[in-house]
């Protein structure tokens, strides 16, 4: 080797002159703050034997471990084995014949791709080291990548065996611990030389720049065989609140918190494990492979498409709630199935203003399907259905003129609203609060949860509408007519109205009785008998006091019965009287 004429050098830093291009100027600064090259070069001539080493063959990266007609399986050290096929068995950058490959030898590979059936696919590199220094010469001048052997862990670095003694920097290995340096010691490695001096036949070498050009061509390679829809297999690396990044094989995916399963899931550690193997489902892969996204859900069917045969409107479901909103809760009612009640669907008996007033997550309800939307992924729940509607039960018993008994919920300038059952409010309007006096406003008389007892005056299910009063409880001039009579009693009234088959008579002020006129009797009063009522309607007022309980009782004096006309003045026969409602029922006398 002493015979070469001429001197050639070269560094990889800023200053030396000749590096490789293969050398980013961060790393040429990485590597001089690590060590200081002078310092170690001159430590490295003193420990160097100047013998050369005579070249060896082959790199140890992959073993054959079954071999086909079409290819071999090799094992990479990766979760499964790889596939080189035939073709590419003679590998890039060999020159010669190379013997056929068996079960056991070891050889250098590259990741190509994927297969159809899933196997990462390789292709053979061959790497030579060079013979004589002019080889060494144009391996450094067109940065050609040569093998050696790790002989030693010395100061600052490694001893190489790359057919002449060299030297590679402990930040050009590749490893990042000093610990890991150990373990390259007998390892047959590639490198690239970043720095030669055939005169002093020293030469510096660089294995990282070579593992990094490799990952980048792994993950391209990775990258190329990904398709959406496509299931692998992957590692999950790390765990974060928002999903997980899982390795596919040298390329980082992202598996979101919401693709992760069906069911809602708050924390992806109670789900996944750092190191565990999961088969995923490639969603999307964005921007040449910077953005990959895929799903575990995926695998397993949508509950949507199952639930539309399982549900019908009008079905009752039980769930858990799982989020509140403002405007409703949302009810898991099958594992990955959400329904949302409405706040305007959980109360009968009180506008719920926010869902919070009546639940919290956790709580097990049942409710009411109102509403099925699945091809949008919607299910309307009713709360306050499941209940039952309460108006069903208040058509039944809230009759007209019948008496209840309620809460005092609400009071406005118009009137109070009365609580008389759960869920059924009616309405006191402030005219029919009291006939005492006329109210400006009901809070004059009546406070909130006070009870109070009211007639209920009409009653609409369709408008959930119900009308009350009270002071048609407050005694007045029928119940001292009611109080005054008994049934059979003849007295004396004057028509108000005819209508069909009754008529309205007025008793007295104030007083107003019901004559049912159906089938009765028209025959017409005597002459006699009109001119005395005609002289009598004139003192109407003062003959309707003295009458009612005077009268002929049972003495008629016509021959003939003169149909019922309004304005009419005729004695009629009490047949009804109820206190409650304060009904008086007549007939004709």
């Amino acid at each position: 080797m002493k015979d070469v004429e001429h001197k050639v050098t070269a560094s990889a830093g800023p200053g030396l002159p000749g590096a490789p291009a293969s050398v980013s100027a961060e790393e040429a600064a990485a590597f001089e703050e690590e060590f200081d090259l002078d310092a170690l070069m001159d430590e490295w001539e003193q420990t160097k034997a100047r013998d050369p080493v005579a070249p060896t063959e082959g790199i140890l990266q992959g073993t054959v471990v079954s071999v086909r007609d079409d290819g071999l399986f090799v094992d990479v050290g990766r979760k499964s084995e790889a596939f080189l096929p035939i073709e590419a068995a003679r590998g890039r950058g060999s020159a010669g014949d190379e013997p056929e490959l068996v079960v056991g030898d070891s050889i250098q590979v590259s990741i190509t791709g994927r297969s159809p059936e899933g196997y990462l696919t390789l292709s053979r590199i061959v790497v030579e080291r060079p013979r004589d220094w002019s080889q060494f010469e144009a391996a450094f001048r067109d940065s050609v990548t040569i093998a050696g052997t790790v002989k030693e862990v010395i100061k600052g670095g490694l001893h190489v065996d790359v057919g002449a003694r060299a030297f590679m920097p402990a930040s050009r290995t590749g490893v990042r611990d000093a610990a890991d340096l150990e373990k390259l010691v007998g390892e047959e490695i590639r490198c690239r030389i970043i720095q030669l001096d055939v005169e002093d036949e020293n030469i510096v070498v660089d294995r990282r720049v070579i593992l990094e050009q490799e990952r980048d061509q792994e993950r391209q390679s990775t990258i190329a065989g990904l398709q959406p829809d496509m299931v692998v297999r992957v590692v999950v690396r790390n765990l974060r609140d928002f999903g997980a990044f899982v390795d596919l094989g040298g390329v980082d995916g992202l598996l979101h918190v919401s693709d992760i399963a069906w069911t809602r899931i708050k924390d992806p550690a109670s789900v996944l494990s750092e190191g565990q193997e999961i088969d995923v489902k490639i969603l999307k892969v964005e921007k040449g492979g910077e953005r990959i996204s895929v799903g575990l859900k995926q695998l397993t069917p949508d509950p949507w498409t199952l639930i539309g045969g399982k549900l019908n409107g009008g079905d009752r479901v039980r769930g858990t709630v799982t989020r509140l909103k403002d405007f409703g809760a949302f009810v898991e009612i099958e594992p990955g199935i959400e329904g949302l009640i409405h706040v305007s669907e959980m109360s009968w008996a009180r506008k719920v203003r926010h869902p919070q007033d009546l639940l919290k997550v956790g709580d097990e309800v049942e409710a009411v399907v109102l509403e099925m939307k699945t091809g949008e992924r919607r299910i309307g729940l009713g709360l306050k259905q499941a209940l039952g509607d309460p108006w069903e039960r208040a058509e039944k018993e809230l009759v007209p003129g019948s008496v209840v008994e309620g809460t005092v919920r609400n009071i406005a300038k118009f009137g109070a609203f009365i609580e008389v059952l759960e869920g059924v409010e009616g309405l006191v309007h402030v005219s029919d609060i009291t006939a005492e006096k006329r109210l400006d406003h009901p809070s004059e008389v009546l406070k909130l949860d006070q009870k109070v007892k009211a007639v209920v005056l009409e009653f609409d299910r369709e408008k959930r509408r119900l009308k009350l009063g009270m002071k048609q409880l407050e005694p007045d001039e029928r119940d001292e007519f009611i109080a005054s009579c008994e049934v059979g009693d003849t007295v004396t009234g004057r028509v108000v109205r005819v209508k069909k088959d009754q008529a309205v008579v007025e008793l007295g002020e104030g007083v107003k009785a019901v004559c049912l006129v159906k089938d009765a009797p028209t025959p017409v009063a005597s002459a006699e008998q009109r001119a005395s009522e005609e002289a009598s309607a004139s003192s109407l007022g003062a003959m309707l006091q003295a009458a009612w309980k005077g009268g002929d009782k049972g003495t008629a004096t016509t021959a003939t019965i003169e149909p019922l006309k309004s304005g009419q003045v005729r004695s009629f026969r009490v047949t009804k009287l109820d206190v409650s409602q304060k009904l008086i029922e007549l007939a004709l006398a």
